[in-house]
């Protein structure tokens, strides 16, 4: 190592240079925006964005109280946050309806519709938007009296089977309405072997099946269930959404849903899961997706909100470490600003 000195303003000797005999050093790599790009190795891009939109059956749009910047949105509100989110770059959108009181049953019967809200939603969309990706979440919780994704029996047991034939008649309602993805997210067994059955036999075999793979039982859903009104009346979740304790049932899943013709598979939530969505990566042929959920959202937002973070970096890390785990598509509630960023940030 050699060097030289000199007098700093306060008549202190300072190194002005050194040099190390090292022939290897990685800040080459990171000294400029443009070399770190070059570098990268995990690119997050616009195209890879699935946005969740919530849709009611009004005109007007409506704030959701429990995420703070999104709405329940209108026929009219729709089409201009797609709208919008086109011209940002991000080019799929997941469905989620807001139903009424009304139309709700212990049967969840309006699941099934072909002339629902989602149904003639997705006609719609179709129609103005011919080339973006309509996927739509099959499951019963918002249209269920008793807020559960399957059917409830007198004792208070969810019934998987009748559950999974009433799932198939809502998939097939939504293929036959232009989805292009039908999402079962409800975890009952056998669920996407029978969609897809139903599926091809009415002629949908080009339909994709994104499945809810590992959908864990998280308290990170508490502020999606206050935008559909559809937290569980009475109980939990646990006897059908997975243990967050666990990564080889997820394993098991996975297998399952391989074997009965998943076209995708989700992950959910994304960013206290990093090691499932690595996992699904390393044992999988088939594009892995993660689902970035309402809580994982409130917090990012709450954060920026005190100052306490960069709501534009925070956001953008954690995409980045949901990409960089293995995901190849992620949901998030932040698509269009993320979109958006992607135009300008730096590495």
């Amino acid at each position: 190592m050699s060097g030289s000195r000199k007098k700093d303003g306060g008549g202190r000797a300072r190194r002005d240079t050194v040099s190390l005999d090292i022939a290897a050093r990685p800040r080459r790599n990171r000294k400029s925006p443009s070399v770190r790009a070059l570098a990268a190795e995990t690119r997050l891009l616009a195209e890879n964005l699935i946005y969740p939109l919530f849709v009611h059956g009004g005109s007007a749009d409506e704030d959701i109280k429990s995420m703070p910047g999104k709405k329940r949105l209108g026929a009219d509100g729709l089409m201009r946050e797609v709208e919008m989110s086109v011209n940002a770059g991000v080019t799929a959108f997941i469905l989620f309806p807001v139903v009424e009181d009304s139309k709700k049953s212990p049967d969840a019967r309006e699941a099934g519709n072909p002339r629902g809200l989602i149904p003639e939603t997705a006609r719609a969309l179709k129609k103005q938007f011919p080339d973006a990706t309509l996927i739509t979440d099959v499951a019963l919780d918002p249209y269920s009296s008793d807020g559960h994704d399957g059917i409830v029996s007198s004792s208070g047991e969810i019934l998987n089977d009748v559950t999974v034939e009433a799932l198939c008649g809502q998939a097939l309602a939504h293929a036959e309405a232009g989805a292009d993805i039908v999402s079962p997210s409800d975890m009952m067994d056998g669920r996407v072997g029978a969609i897809r059955e139903t599926l091809d036999e009415n002629g949908h075999t080009g339909t994709s099946i994104l499945s809810y793979t590992a959908k864990y039982a998280s308290c990170f859903y508490g502020p999606f269930r206050g935008a559909l009104d559809s937290a569980p009346k009475a109980g939990d979740k646990k006897t059908y959404q997975m243990n967050p304790a666990n990564v080889r049932e997820a394993l098991r899943e996975l297998a399952l849903d391989e074997a009965e013709g998943a076209d995708i598979v989700m992950v959910k939530p994304a960013g206290y899961y990093l090691d499932v969505v690595s996992a699904f990566r390393e044992s999988t042929d088939l594009p892995v997706a993660a689902y970035q959920v309402s809580g994982e959202y409130l917090m990012i937002k709450s954060a920026a909100a005190v100052g306490g973070i960069s709501e534009r970096d925070a956001v953008m890390e954690s995409l980045l470490a949901i990409t960089r785990a293995g995901a190849d598509m992620i949901a998030t509630y932040f698509a269009p600003e993320a979109a958006n960023f992607l135009r300008r940030f730096e590495t």
